[in-house]
């Protein structure tokens, strides 16, 4: 299967390679990211391949999904991600996002996350895309609600030590 390559309004979405690692390496120290996700402590970009390489590219090839780069088709720019996940703790992929802080509030997180759930239901076939949100991620959780995901319940993922909130959206059939 080539990898896929969805086309939005403003993005081109393509799965991340070795050479987004300047961009995942942005991503994994924004402020917001380590307050909303975690900080992962990848500092260098030795550390930041070696978890491109354990991340994103495994999930690939285990499952045939994972996040993808986003790039403004205007002028090139890379501005973060979107992309289904698959966690430990979770029975279904989940809907993960991170715009770079100078990018947030201009739609682009809503845009590149509808494409990513029709891709989901339409090439995928699958039946519904959860989503954890840190219950303090005012943002966040009003994306997920404008893209029809619904609050289900609190839970906690294996090795944190706080809860998420759980949301999720069925597909009809």
């Amino acid at each position: 299967m080539n990898d896929p390559i969805l086309n939005t309004e403003r993005l081109e979405l393509r799965w991340l390679t070795l050479e987004d690692t300047p961009l995942m390496l942005a991503v994994w120290n924004d402020p917001a990211f380590i307050r909303y996700v975690a900080d992962r402590g990848i500092r260098t970009l030795g550390q930041a391949r070696e978890a491109v390489e354990a991340g994103p590219l495994r999930l690939y090839a285990e499952y045939g999904y994972g996040p993808f780069r986003l790039r403004r088709r205007e002028d090139g720019m890379d501005l973060g991600i979107c992309g289904l996940f698959r966690r430990a703790g979770l029975d279904e992929p989940d809907i993960g996002f991170a715009v770079l802080p100078e990018f947030c509030g201009q739609g682009f997180g809503f845009e590149a996350s509808a494409a990513v759930l029709e891709y989901a239901r339409d090439a995928l076939g699958l039946s519904c895309v959860t989503a954890i949100v840190s219950p303090q991620n005012e943002a966040s959780i009003g994306l997920l609600e404008k893209l029809g995901l619904h609050y289900e319940r609190q839970v906690r993922m294996p090795g944190d030590d706080h809860d998420v909130s759980l949301y999720r959206i069925d597909f009809a059939g």
